[in-house]
């Protein structure tokens, strides 16, 4: 019987991400012989500390810096989707223009299919309530955000969002994957790419590991989606890229402080970054931030705060996040970036405008964690690591977070879900499936 990795592919897709689900949905959808390859496993979501600690274990999803700031990133079937807050951006469509990259027809198609809509107030936790009355109340043009949730399967007092949905309420990437394969195409969980093969110049297929063996799969296009850390390693290990990538992170602190009123058993449990406010001018950005107890316990000690640890019930939590320069690099085998000056003072002035609320709040005992990052991406560049088609080589395209080409700091997902619309597209077009469309 003819094994999956003897057979001939039109494409491969490596990472599940939502650039790389994207890409291989539209590719299945029209006719294409699609492998999507993941590194991570494909088990169904739990909701469960112990199955995210997996996802996101140092020197898998998540990367320690020098300075003891941690990068994290998911490692499974959809990526970071499956860990991520369910919160939608729009791209910023003059980044993209700017390169000849139009992604609004793509966000049209997507708005008319996703559930993308702020939450309704059944679903807007307690602890978010009380920060935007009080965000209000200090002047602050504070509204709900566009969250990629399902509301009829969530569910109130639920705080599973960043463990991984096990009700089917949150959006992920896996969604598109299972689509894909509805659709003809072959996915191959657990199997961790380690080079693309090159044949005169062009990409010929992917060699992999897997079950603890090494394998090859060829196919005429190979599509990077290994995310903003992943993808560059991978063009690294290939002879297709420089040895070290600077990218952006995304760093983020979250400001705490306890409140009277709020000392109750469901206290802390509610879906996170319910709404915000945002200040592109200054690469600022504010969300409400309730997470599990284990996670807010983690912050707290990380801060040195132990007096707060037993406080989760009744502490509100402010994210703020900033749109960081720039710099640091991605190597072979590990990742390192610290924070800029300019870094450091955008951090400094949202933690004052958090600081703020929190005080209109009625807040006490208010601290900072240190910071933290989850949207590793801008190390293989568009104009630079990839053209405006997201090619880096005859045969190879990349379409994650590595090619946004500008200092980002903003949810990634809707983006992706664009621009892997548009190469699936483009890559139909071009003829990447017309042998399987003729069977």
């Amino acid at each position: 019987m003819e094994s999956l990795t003897q057979r001939s592919y039109d494409a491969i897709v490596v990472g599940t991400g939502p650039g790389g689900a994207s890409t291989a949905r539209e590719l299945a959808r029209a006719g294409a012989r699609v492998l999507v390859l993941e590194q991570g496993s494909a088990a169904p979501l739990a909701g469960t500390l112990g199955q995210m600690a997996t996802m996101a274990l140092p020197g898998r999803g998540a990367w320690l810096h020098r300075d003891a700031s941690l990068l994290v990133a998911g490692t499974a079937l959809g990526g970071s989707s499956a860990l991520n807050f369910a919160t939608a951006a729009p791209p910023p469509a003059a980044m993209f223009a700017a390169h000849g990259i139009d992604l609004a027809p793509h966000l049209a198609a997507l708005r008319a299919e996703l559930p993308l809509a702020p939450l309704p107030d059944n679903l807007v936790g307690p602890m978010a309530a009380r920060i935007m009355a009080a965000a209000r109340a200090a002047g602050f043009n504070w509204e709900k955000l566009d969250k990629m949730i399902r509301p009829q399967a969530c569910r109130s007092g639920c705080w599973r969002c960043v463990y991984g949905c096990p009700y089917g309420a949150k959006w992920s990437a896996r969604d598109f994957v299972e689509d894909a394969c509805r659709h003809g195409a072959v996915l191959l969980d657990r199997s961790r790419v380690r080079r693309v093969l090159v044949e005169d110049g062009r990409a010929i297929g992917v060699e992999y590991r897997r079950e603890g063996g090494t394998h090859t799969a060829r196919a005429q296009t190979v599509v990077l989606a290994g995310g903003g850390i992943g993808s560059p390693r991978l063009l690294h290990a290939s002879g297709l890229g420089p040895r070290l990538a600077s990218f952006f992170s995304d760093p983020v602190v979250a400001v705490m402080g306890s409140v009277d009123g709020l000392d109750d058993p469901n206290g802390g449990a509610e879906v996170p970054m319910a709404a915000g406010a945002s200040f592109p001018s200054e690469g600022v950005a504010l969300a409400d931030l309730t997470l599990p107890a284990p996670m807010y316990a983690a912050f707290a000690l990380q801060a040195g705060r132990v007096d707060r640890v037993g406080a989760h019930r009744r502490t509100l939590s402010i994210m703020v996040k900033i749109r960081d320069d720039i710099g640091g690099a991605v190597g072979p085998r590990w990742v390192d970036k610290r924070l800029t000056p300019g870094d450091r003072a955008r951090l400094d002035k949202g933690i004052g405008m958090a600081r703020r609320i929190l005080e209109q709040a009625g807040a006490r005992q208010v601290f900072a964690s240190h910071h933290f990052a989850a949207h590793p991406g801008g190390s293989v560049r568009i104009g630079e690591g990839v053209d405006s088609a997201l090619r880096a080589a005859p045969g190879l395209y990349v379409c994650d977070a590595s090619v946004i080409p500008q200092p980002w700091g903003l949810p990634p997902t809707l983006t992706l879900l664009c621009l892997g619309k548009r190469l699936g597209a483009m890559l139909a077009g071009a003829g990447v499936s017309s042998e399987a469309v003729s069977r």
